[in-house]
């Protein structure tokens, strides 16, 4: 059974009503439908997912807990105590090849983009609904998020006066005791940290040299593209890394307790701003020991790539439920279609509830179409921002019940879904990147996923003759999410 759901809290400046308070009575009897159609589903879910005792088994997917995430106590605190090595990581899956024949899981990757904890509190927010539901997330973290503004000068961006950042600071070192203890509670319950840089500058005004200084472009973009070179993106990430090392300093919180990993090895990936896609990150990620990219710009729902050393993890597109459109599985992808922006948008209460409803329902039909089709990953992308009353937060919450109790569906990080492709034998990776949106294979994932035979055995028979075989690799038509 769910816990009794907390409304969403509601930013003290907003003036906003808590999304709990706008929800239809349409979306409600909707729900309880849907509840009581899987809930027979969910049980056994459960059952076959978690461990004695009632902790979370090793393959995310499995129902929530009860008991709270613990903290593995240190084993060698780190730098000036802001963090620590504490062994391997809680709750990690087993990554495993699949074998001949078998049908590859439906993963589902959940992350957040600036994850803070202010006096929203909607970092736990989302952190608790997550160990609710079974699902391992991805926050990406802001080096500056962890950096009072009485010392920003200790950030020096590439191009810009040292101390700025277009996200702005935290105003005092409460908010980053509160970041940190939220980040420590997400990596003991298995979810993943991520970097999200710092700066956060975004078009122009990132290439734009300080004090009209010319920059040496030689080992990148130009800089009227507003690109940052490969040098200064290997800065950016390096002080990313150290303002996180050294969260201590500066805030007076020496006797707070540490992040519970080291930096270097827990993170290997991250999400560029604002929707580009920097031509001179990749170098600086790979060198940094990055595994993966989650490019900010929208694709097709197909399976990743691997490109120069680095997995690529694109916002996916969604069908938006009474348009004919689609778009960026995020928050702002649909805030696009329905109001806008956020500062300059059509701010209109007595939509929120239904806003939500559409994101819930556009986000489950990317996930049908995938679930019943090529089982590509479902990228979904967020803020943690009440925007429009918090309507995407819970159309994301409500989404993660739905989905990540069933059968074969794994709600898991972005590392954890690398660890995955990892362990897979590459030409079966390039048989799933043949299928097209929605497209399931022709013959079924059995034909699709055998062996490739032998070149003995290939050469005593073609395809349509006795002893031969149609190729493996064909895809068939596409699968519509409802199924015709």
């Amino acid at each position: 059974m769910h816990s009794v759901r907390k409304p969403l809290p509601v930013p003290r400046a907003s003036g906003g009503r808590a999304a709990g308070a706008v929800r239809g009575d349409r979306h409600r009897r909707a729900a309880r439908l849907r509840a009581a159609a899987t809930a027979v589903v969910l049980a056994l879910g459960a059952a076959a997912c978690s461990s004695p005792g009632g902790a979370r088994s090793a393959g995310p997917g499995g129902r929530g807990v009860e008991d709270a995430p613990q903290v593995p106590p240190v084993l060698r605190l780190i730098g000036d105590g802001s963090t620590a090595d504490t062994g391997d990581q809680p709750r990690q899956p087993a990554a495993r090849r699949l074998h001949p024949g078998e049908r590859p899981p439906q993963f589902v990757v959940f992350s957040w983009d600036g994850a803070v904890q202010d006096d929203r509190r909607l970092l736990s927010y989302v952190r608790e609904f997550g160990e609710r539901d079974g699902a391992a997330m991805t926050y990406f973290v802001s080096g500056v998020s962890l950096l009072p503004a009485a010392h920003a000068d200790r950030y020096a961006p590439p191009r810009h006066p040292r101390g700025t950042s277009d996200t702005g600071l935290p105003a005092d070192p409460a908010t980053v005791a509160g970041t940190v203890a939220q980040m420590r509670l997400a990596w003991a319950d298995g979810s993943e940290i991520g970097t999200y840089f710092n700066g956060h500058f975004c078009g122009q005004d990132a290439g734009a040299p300080v004090d009209g200084a010319a920059a040496d472009d030689a080992d990148g973009p130009d800089s009227a593209s507003g690109g940052w070179t490969s040098a200064e993106w290997a800065a950016e990430i390096r002080q990313a890394a150290d303002l996180t090392r050294q969260w201590k300093t500066g805030t007076g919180l020496s006797a707070a307790d540490p992040l519970p990993f080291d930096y270097a090895k827990a993170v290997v990936g991250g999400r560029p701003p604002c929707l580009t896609d920097p031509a001179g990150l990749p170098a600086a990620a790979v060198a940094a020991g990055f595994r993966y990219l989650a490019d900010p710009t929208p694709q097709p729902q197909v399976w990743p790539t691997r490109s120069g050393g680095l997995w690529r993890f694109p916002l996916q597109e969604v069908p938006v439920p009474g348009r004919d459109t689609e778009t960026p599985a995020s928050d702002q992808g649909f805030l696009s279609v329905q109001s806008g922006t956020p500062v300059a948008g059509a701010q209109d209460p007595q939509q929120n509830a239904v806003w939500q409803e559409q994101m819930h329902d556009g986000l489950m039909a990317g996930f049908e179409r995938a679930y019943r089709g090529n089982r590509a990953p479902l990228v979904v992308a967020s803020h943690l921002e009440s925007w429009n009353g918090g309507a995407y937060l819970k159309a994301v919450e409500d989404t993660v019940r739905d989905v990540c109790g069933r059968p074969d569906v794994r709600c898991v990080s972005f590392k954890q879904l690398a660890d995955w492709l990892d362990a897979q034998d590459p030409e079966v990776l390039d048989r799933l990147r043949g299928l097209d949106v929605g497209q399931a294979p022709r013959g079924g994932w059995a034909a699709l996923m055998r062996p490739s035979p032998s070149p003995t055995a290939a050469g005593e028979g073609a395809a349509g003759t006795p002893g031969g075989s149609a190729s493996a690799a064909t895809p068939a038509g596409a699968v519509r999410p409802d199924g015709r």
